[in-house]
């Protein structure tokens, strides 16, 4: 029952009340963010929900696309700009995800939505993380975020389907929370691919350095 009435009432409650309450932190980025940007402050990208739906995920724009003489993308530490760097540490780059949450492509809680071109590098058991929908944060970020290994945050996925109610909803909320504010086991900025997820897991930078 909560899966299919009262997982969609949670986000809506939990959405406006982040919006309401986040609204002076919005007006000040969306501001700095437009002279530091100009128009192009909003990072897009194509990303699987559940039953492997692609949607467009909205994030606050965190670097500048520089290249370097053979035309490719400079890292990540070098194109993330101050302000960029405090919004992915804080999070804050993911406000605008909560309107992907009111269009209903992703959920509050749930397994994070990952780039679609990762659907194919997984296993039948991996697959079944997409049996609900993708989510903003999930069980396997409350243990740290980009710090926890992808086989590790393969499995939490997998538990999380198997367990999913209200109250673990309601506990993962709070335990973000406390992760948010203590701003604790961020290692790096670079988030690595699930690409090199097997044999060994290496570190990559993304195409835009959004996870």
């Amino acid at each position: 029952m909560y899966l299919v009435f009262g997982k969609r009432l949670f986000d809506v409650i939990i959405v406006i009340l982040l919006l309401i309450f986040l609204s002076p932190i919005i007006l000040f980025l969306v501001v700095t963010l437009l002279i530091q940007f100009r128009k192009d402050l909003i990072y897009k990208q194509s990303r699987h929900t559940m039953g492997l739906e692609e949607f467009t995920i909205y994030k606050f724009r965190t670097m500048y696309d520089k290249y370097d003489l053979d035309n490719k993308l400079l890292p990540d530490s070098q194109r993330v700009t101050k302000l960029g760097r405090f919004l992915r540490v804080s999070s804050l780059d993911e406000i605008p995800s909560l309107f992907n949450v009111l269009r209903g492509d992703m959920s509050i809680i749930g397994p994070r939505p990952l780039p679609v071109r990762y659907s194919n590098l997984m296993t039948p058991m991996q697959l079944k993380r997409y049996n609900v929908k993708s989510g903003l944060t999930g069980l396997a970020q409350t243990l740290g975020r980009n710090s926890v290994p992808w086989e590790t945050r393969m499995k939490l996925d997998e538990l999380y389907v198997k367990q999913i109610s209200f109250w673990s909803d309601l506990l993962i909320l709070l335990k973000t929370t406390r992760v948010l504010l203590s701003k604790s086991r961020i290692e790096n900025l670079d988030y690595e691919s699930f690409e090199n997820y097997k044999p060994n897991l290496n570190e990559r930078t993304d195409t835009q350095g959004n996870s």
